[in-house]
């Protein structure tokens, strides 16, 4: 069924299984089915949506508007929304029903939800509460001396990283598992010493890896196998590798990395990433089943439709991000932990049977309430009985039905940050002029001059890392490409020196934005693969200049390149089954390392 996009005017379709999903999240109230209506947006202004109201690495020194104690927040002083410190937040110094209201059915519910969310204090940091010397980093929880590093676990000595779990001494990486000493990797488990690599398994002492297991000691390699001492694709000597290695780390890596990006694009790549999953479309799916249009999906997920960032363990959701841990049932959510039968919510934490509810833990039958814990049957933030809930409930969705907003999340406009604030700009970039013409709020950037010795321009800085001095900690460093001041702390610098590594010569979140943009988009479009023609669902757009496989010509041309036969078009599909079993298993497995690491990882999330 195909349906225009109310946001962007665009077609999509909604499927069957998308409207018996709806159908079963339904709620019931009195032996009466509420139906959810089908989205009227597309899904890629849905995960828009979800995405802009979460802030992840814009932080600000503010004062909490309870104590007035200065406190890193991820609200800024000029935030139109109160904001706690957290400590504050979880105690008992407020009460969030001093803030309730009752239900104006003469006004649209979102105008009433928005100003329920402008008067409760917000909480002003996302950490857990297992960190030490971790002040600089969001959404966190079991770490040790990190530094702006954002969504990580039990991760220690990582700085400027997001999305790493069981890491040590790591800086500018993204997506990476059970791994250390790694610089400027991404989507990576259980690596050693390891720079510039993406998508890789088992791998230490490399530079410039793509797609690889297995491997040591190579450079500028894609697509390799338990292979040693290679440089682009071929067998070379230590002393060779080695040569290589010391002019990298004195002569700098730009014009290396240029040349692997442009040899690495005439080599096969791999249409996605889908290992160990079974009926799933998207990119970046591990350990998972039924998953439809979906991306970074991982440990036990199932039934999944149009997620991203979910797993595990959790099953029957559609348009969520950031879900998961055993949750199921979730429609429309940002940020849910062992939670079921969710709507249209945010931070939702043990939860079951809320709508529209945002910083919720231990709740049930909760609609449109903000910061609550240990409740039943509460609306805007007011107690009711289980009589009067179950009246008024039908009453308001009736209600939103009219005013056209039931079955559809809260409006990018009555986010709580401004959209360059939050992930959405990274998946969705807008300039200030059109955010303000969608009506949507836009946070300027002030740049100030630090109070600091000394301020130097990151291109007069030695390449040699040995000829950085101490004093290095007290100065500013100009960003080349943006001229913001940046900073190198103590805990960088001794492991940069660790590494050899030169300082990096733009700000941390240029570095961010850039690492974002070697990640494929969370989106797929139709192609044909580059050797058979087969039709194939990839998130390489098409244009792009590598050379994008189905699996089954991937892994022969991969795993058999010395076989002999020049097979083309369909007769590609009728090889020796049994050799082409084997290549899919040797593709999917995982070093036993790197298994135990994964049970590791999977014991502690179920505490």
């Amino acid at each position: 069924m195909n349906h225009t996009c109310i946001q962007c005017g665009f077609s999509y379709s909604v499927t069957e299984e998308d409207l018996a999903f709806l159908k079963k999240l339904s709620p019931v109230i009195n032996d009466v089915r509420y139906d959810i209506p089908p989205p009227r947006c597309c899904p890629d202004c849905r995960f828009q949506r979800r995405l802009a109201i979460r802030n992840e690495s814009k932080l600000y020194n503010k004062r909490c508007d309870l104590t007035g104690e200065e406190f890193v927040s991820l609200y800024s002083q000029d935030s139109p929304h109160k904001a706690y410190k957290q400590d504050v937040w979880w105690s008992d110094s407020w009460n969030p029903f001093e803030y309730g209201r009752d239900i104006d059915f003469s006004r649209p519910f979102f105008e009433q939800l928005h100003e329920l969310k402008l008067a409760v204090p917000r909480r002003g940091m996302q950490q857990g509460a297992t960190l030490e010397n971790c002040e600089y980093t969001t959404y966190t929880d079991y770490c040790k001396n990190c530094y702006l590093t954002f969504a990580c676990g039990y991760c220690e000595n990582v700085y400027n990283s997001s999305w790493l779990v069981m890491c040590n001494s790591c800086i500018d990486c993204y997506s990476c598992v059970s791994s250390e000493l790694l610089y400027e990797c991404a989507d990576c488990v259980n690596c050693y010493n390891c720079f510039f690599l993406q998508d890789c398994y088992g791998c230490q002492d490399s530079y410039f890896l793509e797609n690889c297991r297995n491997c040591h000691h190579s450079i500028c390699c894609k697509n390799l196998r338990s292979k040693g001492y290679h440089i682009f694709n071929q067998p070379v000597s230590k002393e060779k590798y080695e040569a290589l290695q010391k002019e990298l780390h004195e002569r700098g890596i730009k014009a290396m990395q240029k040349k692997f990006i442009e040899w690495s694009n005439t080599l096969p790549t791999l249409y996605a990433h889908l290992i160990s999953s079974e009926n799933c479309t998207g990119n970046m799916i591990e350990h998972a089943n039924n998953c439809y249009n979906c991306f970074d999906i991982i440990l036990g997920a199932q039934d999944l439709r149009h997620c991203q960032v979910c797993g595990w363990k959790g099953k029957d959701m559609m348009d969520c991000f950031g879900t998961g841990k055993e949750s199921e049932l979730m429609y429309e959510i940002t940020g849910a932990l062992r939670s079921q039968r969710a709507l249209f919510s945010s931070s939702v934490q043990m939860s079951s049977d809320c709508f529209y509810c945002d910083c919720i833990k231990h709740i049930q039958y909760c609609f449109g309430c903000i910061g609550i814990n240990h409740r039943k049957f509460c609306i805007l933030n007011k107690q009711y009985t289980k009589e009067q809930y179950e009246e008024l409930v039908p009453r308001l969705i009736k209600h939103m039905n009219s005013t056209g907003e039931w079955g559809e999340n809260i409006p990018i406009a009555y986010s709580p940050f401004c959209y360059n604030e939050t992930i959405a700009m990274e998946y969705f970039p807008l300039s200030k002029q059109e955010a303000l013409t969608k009506g949507l709020r836009w946070k300027d950037e002030i740049i100030e001059r630090p109070d600091v010795q000394k301020i130097i321009p990151a291109e007069k800085l030695p390449i040699k890392i040995d000829d950085i001095p101490d004093e290095i900690l007290n100065w500013a460093i100009e960003c080349e490409e943006t001229k913001k001041p940046y900073f190198i702390t103590a805990q960088e610098l001794l492991l940069y020196r660790r590494m050899r590594l030169s300082i990096p010569k733009t700000h941390p979140d240029q570095r961010h934005l850039a690492r974002r943009k070697r990640r494929l988009p969370s989106k797929l479009w139709k192609r044909t693969c580059d050797r058979c023609n087969r039709s194939i669902e990839t998130p390489y757009q098409p244009g792009t200049p590598q050379r994008i496989y189905c699996e089954p010509c991937f892994l022969h041309e991969t795993y058999h390149s010395d076989h002999k036969e020049n097979i083309a078009g369909d007769d590609t599909h009728v090889l020796n089954q049994k050799m082409l079993n084997q290549a899919r298993v040797s593709y999917s497995k995982f070093s036993n390392t790197a298994r135990a690491a994964q049970k590791v990882i999977a014991a502690k999330l179920n505490r």
